[in-house]
């Protein structure tokens, strides 16, 4: 193994052990906040909402995209089981409404997303280290898909995923905008799918629990109304409650 290798090896393990290990509740629940986050694009939002998987099985299309994703961190993308999960989302994806630009915007909101819901829900902040092993991780991801490389990834010193989060925010800022099909697909997801991701006190409100982890221009382009800060004090301190919990409990 070249020390090229192993440097690789080394940051997949990196990110793997974080998602996997360390604080697998959070990622799984910032993946899922990641999903919801394609549905300001108008565009995304009507791939989605047009299939019907997402309004009638929303719990069966999220897990696809979780074991997708948590597959190809776990096993690598050139492992037998990454090859097929990367050919499989490449025929999934060979489709003229589903661009280059429209796939590099997930793919951020996918890698992105579950650690800005790490850094502020979870037992500690994502450390530099597991942020440019996050992107080694996306970067391999979009060359493995035929991408070309992640917008805003490549001019920056340092940790090259900063980079891909500000493409990412001028990008929606640009693109986020209320759409029916959006409001629909929210409508599915806040009810059913992250009902399954909550803690068990919060799952039976988990529309307005939702609605309080959605910041101000994704809630303007789902039309959302956004919770009284109250709401959301409590379930920011319900879910920092459970992370505190775990480390005392020997967990992560």
């Amino acid at each position: 193994m070249t020390a090229e290798t192993r440097g690789a090896h080394h940051a997949r393990t990196a990110y793997a052990r974080l998602v996997l290990e360390t604080m697998p509740e959070e990622s799984r629940l910032g993946l899922t906040l990641g999903f919801i986050r394609t549905f300001g694009i108008p565009e995304i939002a009507r791939v989605l909402y047009g299939t019907g998987r997402m309004t009638s099985e929303p719990r069966a299309r999220a897990k696809a995209t979780g074991v997708a994703m948590f597959t190809l961190i776990g096993q690598g993308l050139n492992s037998p089981e990454g090859r097929g999960t990367v050919e499989a989302l490449r025929r999934i994806h060979d489709r003229p409404d589903i661009t280059p630009e429209l796939m590099h915007y997930v793919l951020a909101c996918f890698t992105v997303c579950p650690l800005r819901f790490i850094d502020t829900h979870g037992q500690r902040a994502v450390t530099d280290a597991e942020r440019e092993a996050a992107y080694g991780f996306h970067l391999g991801l979009s060359d493995a898909l035929g991408l070309s490389e992640p917008p805003g990834g490549g001019h920056r010193d340092g940790v090259r995923l900063d980079g891909v989060e500000e493409w990412m925010r001028g990008y929606e800022a640009d693109r986020f905008a209320p759409t029916e099909e959006a409001r629909a697909l929210w409508r599915s997801a806040s009810r059913g799918l992250l009902a399954a991701r909550l803690p068990a006190p919060l799952a039976a409100l988990a529309p307005t629990v939702a609605a309080s982890l959605l910041d101000a221009p994704l809630g303007r382009a789902l039309q959302v109304r956004r919770p009284p800060a109250p709401v959301r004090a409590l379930v920011i301190r319900a879910l920092r409650s459970r992370a505190r919990g775990r480390v005392a409990g020997g967990g992560g």
